[in-house]
This record gives C-alpha cells, sequence and structure tokens, in this order.
C-alpha cells in the first residue's frame, strides 16, 4: 500500500522521447492540463500521442512535439474544431491516424486486455479503412446462425501506451481515482491500456475519506483502481482551462483567448514559468479582463479622447 504521491515534473522525469503517450479526457472536458503544461516545458518531443482531442492535443502540437496522433477528433467542443491542431495537420507537420470514435475505444479495451486487436463493426462502410490503409479486416470463423454467413470485421489493433495521463477530481495516495463529474470519458482504459499511468487530481484524500466519499456519490464513480497506477499528483485547477464538473466548468473566455492568440504570445505569457506561475497569470490576466469590460461599461468612465 505504498504512497504513490509525486510531482508534475517528477511525472515528466519518468517520460522520454519518443514515446507513446495516452492522454484521458474528451475534447475540452477534464483534461490533465497541469500535466500536459509540464510537458511542454520538458526537452520530450517525437511523441505519439493518443487522444480523444482536445487542448493538450492542440499545445503539444503547436509546440512541436507530436510526431504521430492517434484521434477521433481534436475539438475544444464550443469551438469545433482545435485550431493548433487544425494548424499543424494542414501544414504536415504530424502524421494522423484519424479512426472512429468507437474504434478508438475498442482499440484501448484491446490493449487493456493485452490483445493484439478487437473485431469491430465500427468503421464499415466509411472512408476509415481508406484514410488508414494499414488498417486490415478480419472474417470470423463462426458462421451466423440465421444467415449462415461469416461476417467480415474491421480488426481494430491494440491502442497500446507507454504511459497515460488522466485527470480526476479526487485521489488517494495509493491510486484509487474518483470522477464526480457526468461522464468517466474512458480514463479507466487509458490507465489499464498503458504500461504506466500517472493520474492528476483537483484534491487528494486519505483512504479513509475516499471510503466517506462513496456516501455521497455511487460507488463506480471510484473508476481508477491503484493497480493501474504509477504516480498520483495533486493539481488543483489541474485541468483548467477544460471543465472539470462539478468542481469547476470550463473556461470559455480564456478558452476564446488560447483559439485566438499566436502560440508563440500565448506560450510565452502563460507557459514560460511553472505551473504556480500559469495559475498567477491567468488569475492576473481575469483581472485585467475584468477591469477592462469594467472601464468599457462604465459611462462616467474616461473617453476616448481622456485616454
Amino acid at each position: 500500500m505504498s504512497d504513490k504521491t509525486m510531482s508534475a515534473e517528477e511525472v515528466v522525469g519518468r517520460l522520454e522521447s519518443g514515446m507513446t503517450i495516452g492522454i484521458g479526457g474528451w475534447g475540452s472536458r477534464r483534461k490533465p492540463m497541469a500535466l500536459v503544461r509540464a510537458l511542454l516545458r520538458s526537452g520530450i518531443t517525437d511523441l505519439t500521442v493518443v487522444s480523444y482531442g482536445g487542448p493538450d492535443v492542440g499545445m503539444l502540437a503547436a509546440a512541436g512535439k507530436i510526431r504521430k496522433l492517434v484521434a477521433a477528433f481534436a475539438t475544444l467542443d464550443s469551438i469545433p474544431l482545435e485550431p493548433h491542431y487544425r494548424a499543424a495537420r494542414e501544414s504536415g507537420a504530424l502524421e494522423l491516424m484519424e479512426i472512429d470514435e468507437a474504434m478508438f475505444m475498442w482499440g484501448l479495451h484491446a490493449a487493456a486486455n493485452r490483445l493484439p486487436f478487437i473485431p469491430v463493426r465500427a468503421g464499415l462502410g466509411s472512408d476509415v479503412l481508406r484514410v488508414n490503409p494499414g488498417l486490415r479486416t478480419v472474417t470470423s470463423p463462426y458462421e451466423d446462425e440465421t444467415t449462415g454467413v461469416q461476417e467480415t470485421f474491421v480488426a481494430m489493433p491494440a491502442l497500446r501506451m507507454d504511459a497515460a495521463l488522466v485527470h480526476v477530481n479526487r485521489a488517494d495516495r495509493r491510486g484509487n481515482g474518483q470522477y464526480l463529474g457526468p461522464d468517466p470519458y474512458f480514463d479507466d482504459l487509458f490507465c489499464e491500456a498503458a504500461d504506466t499511468a500517472y493520474v492528476s487530481c483537483e484534491r487528494l484524500v486519505e483512504s479513509t475519506d475516499m471510503a466517506e466519499l462513496t456516501k455521497e456519490a455511487a460507488p463506480q464513480t471510484l473508476l481508477i483502481k491503484r493497480h493501474s497506477v504509477t504516480g498520483v499528483v495533486e493539481a488543483p485547477n489541474g485541468a483548467h482551462f477544460t471543465s472539470c464538473a462539478p468542481d469547476y466548468e470550463r473556461d470559455e473566455t480564456f478558452q476564446r483567448l488560447y483559439a485566438t492568440t499566436p502560440w508563440p504570445e500565448f506560450a510565452e505569457r502563460f507557459l514560460s514559468g511553472n505551473e504556480k506561475d500559469y495559475q498567477s497569470a491567468v488569475q492576473a490576466w481575469e483581472v485585467s479582463n475584468v477591469s477592462n469590460a469594467s472601464d468599457a461599461s462604465d459611462p462616467s468612465g474616461p473617453s476616448d479622447r481622456e485616454r
């Protein structure tokens, strides 16, 4: 029952260039952004990233750290297409394996169960086989009892990963993780499909407190089991600017800033220091943004000529 707590920097210190890294969450929802920011500060590059993509993919792509991306999409949810992912894709800066959402899920299942592939119907009749010429089909060895036909499936390969990064609402020191929002986002599969898994959390609790939490939330919210976790990082506000319901919603105003600011300018302003510097920079920007909005709406404020 070891204590698995560590810092985000210690997590990144265990990663290497060329690895395959899975990132949990979904679009711009409950992404392990504190861990992603620590990865951005490192010299690690040439990564294969496996993700239901959001700003994690966008930032890593903008920083030139992704060699290959395996994804079903890359979105900011309220902004349909992640702009830095789009720029990287249009410029050919990364290799892409784009697959159906269900295929992605079954690839995680295959990896979690240490299978080389899983036969799936998802993808049949679509262009997924055309844009991924490496995918294969497989014919069932069994005849359908009704039709007598041996059905053909897509052979979805396992999405094995060297490491997975996920974020949850609560975790204990041993690696048990609890989500309290509306969806698990397959974070447990990411952890089980990877050789190592690192969980960041909004709040670290003692194991006895974790037991108490199940009295307030359904037992199935204890999503991540300690046997699949290598390290735990306490990272309050660690999913910002993505959502981490019910602790906080997505910071739409800051997300718009991210999406419309040239990457070098955004990185210099918000990502040049450590995580504490990031949170401080965001708070300073929010104060400035509120002040500017107040000045603009105050008819008694200085006129344009007086400014």
